[in-house]
């Protein structure tokens, strides 16, 4: 199993009835370890972090990915419409206490480093795998927003 981050706007998340979820597959670093989980496994765990809040919702459930025009059309307003959803039968949904985050401080601003103080994930991916771009932090920036402005 993997563990992939996945977010968007408030609500990028759609429920179209009380027992699904419709996740869009936006595109990212072009890896399908959680689309070939899915395949392999028909099962699927989220855990949904809210910035400031301390407490988790934790999802499991079974998963299908669809190209249905039905799925996806609760993404259609949105400026890059996906080409596949993740669509989550909910089998568990629990909120999770808050002492994990309380405990690491993770949302508060003194808790926080410059990013400057650690190696870019290109340099990092460099530095293990021997090949690509040593891209510095700020040339990785420029390109994902460019990334995310395009339609």
């Amino acid at each position: 199993m993997d563990a992939s981050p996945r977010g968007g706007a408030p609500g990028f998340v759609r429920a179209p009835d009380a027992g699904t979820l419709l996740i869009p597959d936006a595109s990212g670093n072009n890896r399908l370890d959680t689309l070939e989980n899915i395949i392999d496994t028909g099962r699927i765990g989220l855990l949904f972090m809210v910035p400031g809040v301390d407490e988790t919702l934790r999802v499991n459930g079974a998963a299908t990915l669809s190209t249905d025009a039905g799925a996806l059309a609760h993404f259609a307003g949105e400026a890059r419409k996906p080409r596949l959803a993740i669509r989550v039968a909910v089998e568990e949904a629990y909120l999770h206490c808050a002492k994990a985050f309380m405990r690491s401080a993770l949302w508060s601003e003194a808790s926080r480093i410059e990013r400057s103080r650690l190696p870019s994930m290109g340099e990092m991916l460099h530095d293990q795998i021997g090949s690509g771009t040593r891209e510095s932090q700020e040339e990785m920036l420029t390109r994902y927003a460019a990334d995310l402005a395009a339609p």
